[in-house]
């Protein structure tokens, strides 16, 4: 605006632009973060960690599960197969009747569309039954270590012995159309067709210091991930980190120890976070009930939601941030990377 004396640009010439220059502006991120360092916004005291689910640029009536596709697959062969039959039966009528130097025999625009469609279906079920192999194919390999670790170890399998791993997909598992990598969501408004964003955001100014975005329901396998992302954009660890009860594992408990984070993670979705209705968990799990109980209102617990949660609600509510324009995962990513870039911005701005 400034170079061309506030003439501001044509739309298409800003979407052209972010579309050439997308994983530079996605880069940004990282530049701006240090800006705020080097500002004194940033102190990496105490991060808080959380994810919001945010709409696709695909609607959630565009995807079809995977036992649909097999039955829309079948209807739809079985309707090109009779209707190429008919024309070729027809063009053989017309052969004998006309000779069969005569032309008509294209076929109609509406056999190509169904064609295309079956090929949009299968191409989607092979992606849905690739994911399912893959899937059970990690999970026989994580068994078979268990199992070959319980019997170095002179223990015996609990229980009866499990079943092997399905490689076909959930006769509900669904893909969708026009974002195949987006997922179906539920949130507190009901089912979206979206992505999972998540941050971690410092306590000092409500600077995002990592940021990551996946198109899993679940929280509990990005912990790590974001954790280590601040590291990596700063070059040193948090103090304390805390998050709800959607990172709670066992795993992600003795990970934040193994790098010298102090955690405060909720045990259980309930009106106090040191409360647990899901059972009593692993020793870690119980160990940090113990210790959120412990320190009741005193916990650093308490900061999780006044320093992360009011984030989200600038981006979406006051910028109303609310749908990723782009799609595929590479690009929701860049773009997500771009929406924290510009909250940090602001946030600098406004220190200045």
């Amino acid at each position: 605006m400034m170079i061309v004396a506030l003439d501001p640009p044509d739309f298409r010439t800003v979407g052209d632009f972010r579309k050439r220059h997308l994983k530079a502006l996605a880069d940004l991120f990282v530049q701006v973060l240090k800006l705020a360092e080097k500002a004194g916004l940033v102190k990496l005291g105490h991060v808080a960690l959380d994810g919001t689910k945010i709409k696709a640029n695909a609607s959630k009536h565009k995807a079809m599960s995977y036992e649909r596709m097999k039955k829309r697959e079948a209807e739809l062969q079985a309707e090109v197969d009779r209707w190429l039959a008919a024309a070729e039966a027809a063009d053989a009528e017309e052969d004998k009747a006309f000779g069969k130097d005569k032309r008509g025999d294209e076929m109609p625009g509406w056999v190509a569309d169904k064609e295309k469609r079956l090929a949009k279906i299968r191409e989607a079920k092979a992606a849905l039954e690739a994911e399912a192999k893959a899937a059970a194919e990690a999970q026989a390999k994580a068994r078979q270590e268990a199992e070959e670790k319980r019997k170095a170890e002179g223990r015996k399998q609990p229980g009866k012995k499990p079943k092997p791993p399905s490689g076909e997909p959930d006769a509900k598992a669904q893909r969708n159309f026009t974002d195949p990598d987006s997922r179906v969501l539920l949130t507190k408004d009901g089912y979206i067709q979206g992505y999972n964003a998540q941050a971690a955001v410092d306590g000092t100014a409500q600077i995002i210091v990592a940021q990551e975005l996946t198109p899993n329901m679940s929280d509990q396998g990005q912990l790590v991930p974001v954790v280590d992302g601040i590291e990596k954009n700063l070059g040193r660890k948090p103090k304390q980190a805390s998050a709800d009860a959607g990172y709670c594992s066992e795993a992600n408990l003795q990970a934040l120890a193994d790098r010298g984070i102090g955690a405060y993670v909720a045990t259980g979705r309930a009106k106090h976070p040191d409360d647990a209705k899901r059972g009593t968990g692993g020793p870690l799990t119980q160990a940090m009930r113990r210790k959120l109980k412990h320190a009741g209102y005193r916990s650093c617990y308490r900061l999780r939601k006044q320093i992360v949660e009011p984030v989200f609600g600038q981006i979406k509510q006051a910028r109303g941030f609310r749908q990723f324009l782009l799609r595929g995962i590479e690009k929701v990513r860049a773009e997500w990377a771009m929406i924290c870039t510009a909250h940090n911005l602001t946030k600098l701005a406004r220190a200045a």
